[in-house]
């Protein structure tokens, strides 16, 4: 008798965000989405089990202190205002999903990405890479701390600039269980103006906003901010996926 039985995978877990919420591939107003928005309907493809599954034995290796303080990763401390970003990763049913690699990277302080087409007049920051990873815990928590990223001009329309925000990508039992977001800061006039932020509805944009959060403040040392991320359901976090 043999044991080794393959799996449906159908059966096996995969975070499928819902539709209600995201962004469409297609909105106007952000222009660069009339160039590579789909002209055809997607075609589903069926997967395998080599999509579904691993190798996620590697996420472990991939991890460490300097991933997750993108503020100790050179040699001197980087410009800008600290911040200690946490919270969970929830099903939805809020139950805490553990193992999750949640990737981070964004712009510095002046509002600069370390990047070859990043030449808006800011200065780069020697001490900031602007990229870190960390893996959620057994009660689905994850924590990292960097700089307060700042805002930045990027030519979508006349006078157009981004709000201050961190791209955030998750990673779960596998490559293709991959969802990307991001985080914006409360009160940040440039939200209700950025085409970017307004792809998706309210009142799921809101849920994009992360809240200050003065018992995860660091006395002397850094502001706090709370952001759980809810995977789907009716309070699912508005994911990239139709980008």
């Amino acid at each position: 008798m043999n044991n080794n039985i393959t799996p449906d995978p159908a059966s096996l877990p995969a975070y499928r965000p819902e539709d209600a919420g995201s962004p469409s591939s297609l909105f106007p107003d952000y222009r660069s989405t009339a160039l590579r928005s789909p002209s055809q309907p997607l075609v589903t493809l069926p997967q395998t089990l080599t999509e579904v599954t691993g190798p996620t034995d590697c996420w472990d290796q991939l991890m460490g202190g300097a991933m997750a303080d993108l503020t100790t990763q050179h040699g001197g401390a980087p410009l800008g205002q600290r911040i200690v970003v946490s919270g969970r990763v929830l099903d939805e049913a809020g139950r805490p999903v553990p193992n999750t690699v949640v990737e981070i990277w964004q712009a510095n302080a002046a509002g600069r990405y370390i990047h070859g087409k990043d030449n808006w007049d800011a200065p780069l920051d020697p001490n900031f890479t602007g990229a870190g990873r960390v893996i959620t815990d057994a009660q689905g928590r994850y924590s990292y701390t960097t700089i307060r990223p700042g805002a930045y001009p990027w030519g979508n329309h006349k006078n157009a600039w981004r709000p201050a925000h961190i791209h955030l990508s998750l990673l779960g039992p596998a490559f293709a269980t991959r969802l990307v977001t991001q985080l914006y800061f409360p009160d940040d006039p440039l939200i209700e103006i950025d085409p970017i932020a307004n792809a998706v509805p309210m009142p799921y944009r809101n849920r994009m906003v992360c809240r200050f959060d003065i018992h995860t403040t660091v006395p002397n040392w850094a502001l706090g901010y709370l952001f759980d991320i809810v995977l789907k359901g009716r309070d699912q976090t508005p994911f990239e996926e139709g980008r």
